[in-house]
């Protein structure tokens, strides 16, 4: 059977806002604080990744026009995730929701543990995005 998770979180900030923080991956350490330790720019658009397992690659794949932000995360030990990921106008602000399948040389019980790890990291990235960028933007 495969596991999957989808998560979401509900952020008071303008859906662009979201989007162009998210879609930069040098923002990443900043809330994905359990998964990338330091990043930076690399070949081909790629992101490196330092991880708390090892060397890691991010791949964004956003388009902004529709609130994709899909991304490949190569991680030194759990392998490939590719992760389907939205940001949607919802209620003034925006939901950024993705969903995650466990690669097949995970455990359940690594899965669930990181799906919980992630729970905190989107709880970060919330407190961020509402406490940092101050404004909204004027295209609401």
């Amino acid at each position: 059977m495969i596991a999957t998770a989808t998560k979401s979180i509900a952020i008071d900030r303008a859906p662009a806002d979201v989007f162009a923080f998210v879609a930069d991956g040098a923002t990443w350490p900043r809330w994905a604080i359990h998964n990338v330790r330091a990043i930076q720019p690399g070949a081909d658009g790629d992101w490196l990744m330092e991880t708390p397992r090892g060397p890691g690659r991010l791949r964004l794949k956003p388009n902004a026009a529709f609130g994709i932000l899909d991304h490949e995360f190569i991680d030194a030990q759990e392998g490939r995730w590719e992760v389907p990921a939205r940001i949607v106008a919802a209620g003034g602000g925006a939901v950024f929701m993705l969903t995650l399948v466990k690669p097949p040389g995970m455990t359940e019980q690594g899965f669930e543990a990181g799906m919980l790890l992630l729970d905190e990291e989107l709880a970060t990235l919330k407190q961020l995005l509402e406490a940092q960028l101050g404004h909204r933007s004027d295209d609401e």
